[in-house]
């Protein structure tokens, strides 16, 4: 089991989060259970978020996986909303700010800033992986790199998995 050790300094228990994620990855066999407790060790490890969590892509559609927040929208089409270009271009995309981000898709109103990485498996993205804040520009350099490797892991883990 892993425990966040909740502490003054945000980055340094952000920095936990890879060995957690790859501790609570490594004996488990399932994309579901595996995603599920991803999602929780996001909403632990990071302050000040409100919806941590991932969108499978199915068909050229993001379709929602394993979440930590309040329900969620649960199809999001190819290139649409923060999440759909993240998959469309294979690249990590930190919004500042989500009311200025064209076609933003609002599933919680308090939402002001998120993340999302892209996962891949074969080369190809197959899900990302979104983090929300209510607080406008949450996401720096700091957690993006932080965020980013969390993916490469989970991506590796992914690329074990028979599914």
């Amino acid at each position: 089991m892993v425990e966040a050790r909740k502490n003054e300094n945000a980055e340094e228990q952000l920095s936990l989060l890879p060995a957690a994620l790859e501790a609570l990855l490594k004996d488990d066999d399932d994309l579901v259970s595996g995603l599920a407790n991803a999602a929780a060790a996001l909403k632990l490890y990071l302050d000040d978020i409100n919806w941590a969590g991932f969108y499978l892509l199915k068909d050229k559609t993001l379709v929602l996986g394993p979440f930590q927040g309040l329900p969620a929208c649960t199809r999001i089409g190819e290139g649409k909303g923060v999440c759909g270009k993240a998959a469309l271009d294979g690249k990590t995309l930190v919004v500042p700010d989500v009311h200025a981000f064209p076609g933003h898709i609002a599933c919680d109103s308090a939402s002001a800033s998120e993340i999302v990485v892209p996962l891949f498996r074969a080369g190809k993205v197959f899900a990302v992986l979104d983090i929300d804040s209510p607080r406008p520009g949450r996401f720096g350099p700091a957690e993006e790199a932080i965020l980013t490797r969390a993916g490469n892991i989970i991506s590796a883990w992914a690329s074990g998995l028979i599914l």
